[in-house]
This record gives structure tokens, C-alpha cells and sequence, in this order.
């Protein structure tokens, strides 16, 4: 079963310095219907702008990855650690028994992000960060793990949690499998850039840039892309 959620149906907020979009209830947007896919509880659509960002606040008990689409993001956090992640790369803060962070955009130019948040498998444990780049080039045709608490997924960052966050590149026409080790799990798929068609053996939808499938049910599924595409797939219990 695949659930197309276009872009313009998500739940939206504009601050000002930032352009949100929730694909999950989040903030001030509720939608019973959308409070969260298996333990993927949060994906943000953010543009940022120049020189601005989020503030020092604190998380306890999520896994949050920030997969950085345009410009770059600078973190700080309680624990000390300091890092800039450029477009492309990800970065992963495992919140655990508590943390407070700051996510600054110190760039001259606005950065977009998707920010996804994952419920870890068990509550507690120090928190930890870190980031690393990932090469468009070595995702060209297939996913790459890039934040992942599956076993074998040893060159993505470990996250605490049953789940995979994954990335691809495809050129106009080219197709990749995804398979799931358990129909059962909750798959959602986002193209960061182009359009792509997903099939899943029952049925295909066409997504677009920023639109969102929700999919379980599903033994396999096909991502061909139907212009040159940039994809990021969560896969969660």
C-alpha cells in the first residue's frame, strides 16, 4: 500500500526566519491522521534563513537526523561538540537521557534541511552527535545507509533505534529496489529533488519534490526516476 502525501497538503508554519513543513503532526499542526509512520515520528521540511536559526533547547529520548539539502548547518551542543554539516551530508544527535542544542544557519545564503526524528528502542542513555559526509556520487543507482541502528549498516551513523534512514541518486530513467526485511515495516520515501514513480507490486504513485509516500505491506518496491532525482527513504519498525 502506497499513501501519496503531497507537498501541499502537509501541515505548514512560517516564523519568518523559517518556512516549515511537517509531514507529521508537529507544533501547532495536528492531524490525527499523520501523527507518525511505525517510529518515524517527525519529518521537517525546513528552509532557514541566512544567519539565523534554531536557538539552544533541550530533547530527551529521540533520534534526530539532519539531512541537509542546501547550504549548510552549524551545531553546538551541552556536551561540547561543535560541527558544520554542508548539502548532502548528514548529521545524527541521539538525545538519550537529555540534551540541549543549538542548530544555527551561518551561512549568507538560506539553508533547506529535512529534520527527522525516529523513536529510539530504549528510552535513556547518554546522548552523543555526530555527522559525515556522504558523496552524491557513491549513492548514484542504489540507497546508501546513512543513519542506521540495523545490523551490517556499519559505514552509516548508528542511531538507537530499529531503522534506516537511506539515500539515492538516479538519473532520468534509472530504477532501484528497496526491500524491506519484513513487509511489515513502515517505509517512507521523499524525493529531495526531481520526480519518481514507486511501485510495489499493487500498485505506482508518481511523487514529486517534497511530496511524501508513506508505504508498508510491501515485499519490495521500485523507484525509477522519471527526471534526475535525489531520494531519501526511512525504513522503521
Amino acid at each position: 500500500m502506497i499513501d501519496l502525501r503531497p507537498f501541499d497538503t502537509l501541515g505548514a508554519a512560517d516564523h519568518g526566519w523559517l518556512d516549515a513543513r511537517h509531514h507529521f503532526s508537529f507544533a501547532r499542526y495536528h492531524d490525527p491522521a499523520r501523527t507518525h509512520w511505525g517510529a518515524l515520528r517527525v519529518w521537517n521540511d525546513d528552509t532557514i534563513a541566512a544567519n539565523t536559526g534554531f536557538p539552544t533547547h533541550p530533547h530527551s529520548d529521540m533520534e534526530i537526523i539532519t539531512y541537509v539539502r542546501r547550504g549548510a548547518i552549524t551545531h553546538r551542543d551541552s556536551m561540547g561538540n561543535e560541527g558544520r554539516t554542508e548539502a548532502g551530508d548528514v548529521q545524527v544527535m541521539s538525545a538519550g537521557n537529555g540534551i540541549e542544542h543549538s542548530e544555527w544557519n551561518r551561512e549568507d545564503t538560506e539553508t533547506t534541511l529535512f529534520q527527522i526524528w525516529i523513536i529510539p528502542d530504549q528510552r535513556g542513555g547518554e546522548p552523543s552527535w555526530g555527522a559525515r559526509k556522504f558523496p552524491a556520487h557513491d549513492r548514484s543507482g542504489q540507497f546508501v545507509p546513512l543513519a542506521s541502528g540495523i545490523a551490517g549498516d556499519d559505514a552509516a551513523l548508528p542511531i538507537r533505534a530499529d531503522a534506516r534512514v537511506a539515500g539515492a541518486s538516479l538519473r532520468a530513467g534509472e530504477s532501484v529496489t528497496y526491500a524491506p526485511s519484513d513487509p511489515g515495516r513502515h517505509l517512507y520515501l521523499v524525493p529531495a529533488t526531481g520526480k519518481v514513480s514507486i511501485t510495489d507490486g499493487s500498485g505506482e504513485v508518481s511523487a514529486s519534490a517534497r511530496d511524501g509516500a508513506a508505504i508498508t505491506d510491501a515485499g519490495a518496491i521500485t523507484v525509477t526516476a522519471l527526471e534526475d532525482s535525489e531520494v531519501v527513504l526511512v525504513d522503521a519498525a
